[in-house]
């Protein structure tokens, strides 16, 4: 038995990618900040090195007993650190915007909510395996009851993470990975139809009753509504103009540096845009930054190397899917939260959707997110042995 070494070199390299960028993209923000030059890329050298060596590490573990036995685990005490969160000491809890989403250590902070969706996905993959499986053939009713403990539970983790720790961004990829843990486990498309058509309303529902996520909309609506009012009447796009609504800052930054990278980009440390233009450019601008520097080119090779990684998890999920089902609902959850996170990034930035904040698997700068995300690849691998 071996693990899918393709998969471990791929992510190794997108790693790599990740930390030589936070060199590069991190240089105005060390100036503004007036910390070491190398501060950014020391720290996520650490990470990235740790992630590789716990990729390779966990991947020699016998997963039988193991897996179930540390996912559900995961789970559990990260579910319990995030419901505690606002009760949490002031020293311990670090704070954004009004929101506590760290707990802080001597040297560094983890964001629970990033290892919890892995801990979630595993918890979907064996509870689905045991409930769920083969459910499309009963009636929608005996489905939407198969579903209800844990439409339960779920919608309060809905409520903390998305209300009280201010993250609709997470809240639409647990959303949107756990309907298609539903289809892959063998619900019904109509049950699938319901769960978009939930995600959507409650997606509004958190829009609407936020002050501050009105304006994001309208900020961005104010960016696109030119192109999309185009293809209505002259009637409804009267109504739906608004007037004097203009794209947001940072999202015509990051429009602007894409368009600056041109074809071949203008060298990697080159970008312009980074020089405080683009204030997040290392972390939710990330893929901008980086194509102003290494062009289409460079990031054509980059979303190749991604889409090979998902290739990989998926074909290891199709491997299992006859012969168990708990790691083949568990791989096609990790394919879809990466496939999720990178495309809600991609498409904030060039505005297709409003910016949310999910971090670019293994690109972005951060600890917690490139700790969990290899993390999730490190449990494939080990189940890939079985495959």
């Amino acid at each position: 038995m071996r693990v899918d070494i393709s998969l471990f070199y791929a992510t190794t390299i997108l790693i790599c990618i990740g930390i030589v960028f936070s060199l590069s993209l991190s240089a105005y923000t060390v100036l503004l900040f007036n910390t070491d030059h190398l501060h950014f890329f020391i720290r996520q050298l650490i990470v990235g090195i740790l992630c590789i060596f716990m990729m390779w590490a966990v991947s020699f573990i016998k997963s039988d007993k193991f897996f179930v036995y540390f996912g559900n685990g995961l789970f559990l005490i990260f579910l319990i650190i995030i419901l505690f969160m606002n009760v949490l000491p002031e020293n311990l809890v670090m704070e954004v915007n009004g929101a506590a989403r760290w707990i802080k250590f001597p040297l560094f902070s983890i964001a629970p909510v990033e290892f919890f969706k892995v801990g979630f996905i595993c918890f979907l993959a064996w509870s689905f395996d045991k409930k769920i499986s083969g459910s499309k053939d009963k009636p929608l009713v005996s489905q939407i009851l198969l579903l209800l403990p844990y439409l339960i539970p779920f919608i309060g983790i809905i409520i903390i993470v998305g209300v009280v720790q201010n993250d609709l961004g997470q809240v639409m990829v647990l959303c949107l990975v756990m309907i298609m843990m539903l289809l892959f486990a063998g619900t019904s498309m109509k049950l699938l139809g319901m769960g978009f058509v939930g995600v959507f309303t409650l997606g509004v529902i958190f829009i609407i009753t936020s002050e501050h996520r009105i304006e994001r909309f309208m900020s961005w609506w104010g960016g696109v509504q030119d192109i999309v009012l185009k293809f209505v009447s002259p009637q409804m796009a009267t109504r739906l103009h608004v007037e004097g609504a203009s794209a947001p800052y940072q999202v015509s930054h990051s429009l602007n540096a894409i368009n600056n990278g041109g074809f071949f980009g203008q060298g990697i440390g080159e970008g312009s845009f980074k020089l405080g233009f683009l204030s997040e450019v290392h972390t939710d601008f990330v893929l901008a930054g980086i194509t102003e520097e290494i062009g289409f080119i460079g990031i054509t090779c980059i979303v190749l190397l991604f889409l090979f990684i998902l290739y990989h998890i998926f074909h290891i999920a199709s491997l299992f899917r006859e012969k168990n089902n708990t790691y083949y609902l568990f791989s096609v959850g990790i394919g879809f939260m990466l496939l999720f996170s990178f495309i809600i990034n991609a498409y904030g930035i060039t505005s297709i959707l409003p910016v949310k904040g999910i971090a670019v698997p293994f690109l972005s700068y951060g600890g917690s997110h490139v700790m969990a995300a290899s993390l999730a690849i490190a449990l494939v691998l080990m189940i890939s042995k079985k495959a």
